[in-house]
């Protein structure tokens, strides 16, 4: 039998129950296994806007565990150095100046993507660079000096046929990566296509951006400091936000099969953006 290649996931806050954000070493080797099931053979747990302390907190526990499994690749850091015009679910109490000082404070060799707000930008993103990290556009207005975007048309500026916006530049720069949300909540199948024509087959990033929520019998639950509630199709706060995922990323791909729109790059991209070699089972 043909072996298939394995799944990146570089955008995961976790499931099963268990948030990256407030978990163990144990949980999250208990997640890296579950995934390995579901054919996602590697993986970026991603730690959403939360105290510096929690910050660094949970750095040492997913960092601990990849010592114990060598499909947990690092962290991505979503939040923290985001715009509060684009929050989102996230928590405007802990956000911080992109400063190298303020960086410095959670600063890991663990933290290999950032998802930040390039517009608000004082010499971090440089400074990320010199370090190897991945630096994203996300929960932001305006572009910058990126190597990605983080989940493309949410929560960032739209599309306008005046001036420019994130979402503009991230559609139109093809040497860019992106990632898209494909499971039909947070973003519409037209403007999916859309995406997919714009985009160079070989920068399209599939991520699932999923809750701790996902694949579990829980319906309600605190993320980012938020109450989530989860009505069978999608999670969204008390006043309407929609939060993360509630479909792992082995479904998004089974969905964008039928609906006709799945290409292999699209599993083989993510590989590609971290220099790795694509892992087959």
């Amino acid at each position: 039998m043909k072996k298939q290649p394995l799944i990146l996931e570089q955008h995961i806050h976790g499931a099963f129950g268990i948030d990256f954000n407030n978990c163990s070493v144990e949980e999250v080797l208990f997640v890296a296994d579950k995934l390995y099931e579901r054919r996602i053979g590697a993986f970026f747990p991603t730690l959403v806007t939360d105290s510096i302390e929690n910050i660094k907190r949970q750095i040492k526990v997913i960092k601990s565990a990849a010592e114990k499994n060598s499909r947990i690749l690092g962290v991505h850091l979503e939040g923290v150095f985001i715009n509060p015009e684009k929050k989102g679910i996230h928590n405007p109490e802990h956000f911080l100046a992109l400063t190298v000082e303020n960086y410095k404070l959670i600063e890991d060799d663990f933290i290999k993507i950032v998802t930040l707000a390039p517009e608000l930008d004082e010499g971090l993103v440089e400074y990320l660079h010199s370090k190897n990290v991945k630096v994203q556009a996300g929960h932001c207005t305006g572009w910058g000096d990126v190597d990605g975007v983080t989940h493309t048309f949410n929560a960032m500026a739209s599309v306008s046929h005046r001036g420019v916006s994130t979402t503009l530049s991230t559609l139109v720069n093809d040497d860019v990566y992106a990632e898209i949300i494909a499971d039909g909540v947070h973003v519409s199948d037209e403007a999916l296509k859309l995406f997919l024509k714009s985009k160079p087959v070989d920068k399209v990033i599939l991520v699932s951006d999923s809750l701790p929520i996902t694949a579990s019998d829980i319906s309600e639950m605190v993320f980012a400091d938020s109450k989530i509630y989860y009505d069978g199709k999608k999670a969204t706060s008390s006043d309407g936000t929609i939060a993360g995922s509630t479909m792992l990323l082995d479904e998004i791909v089974e969905r964008l099969k039928v609906l006709g729109l799945f290409k292999p790059e699209y599993i083989e991209n993510a590989w590609h953006y971290h220099g790795l070699n694509i892992q087959y089972k």
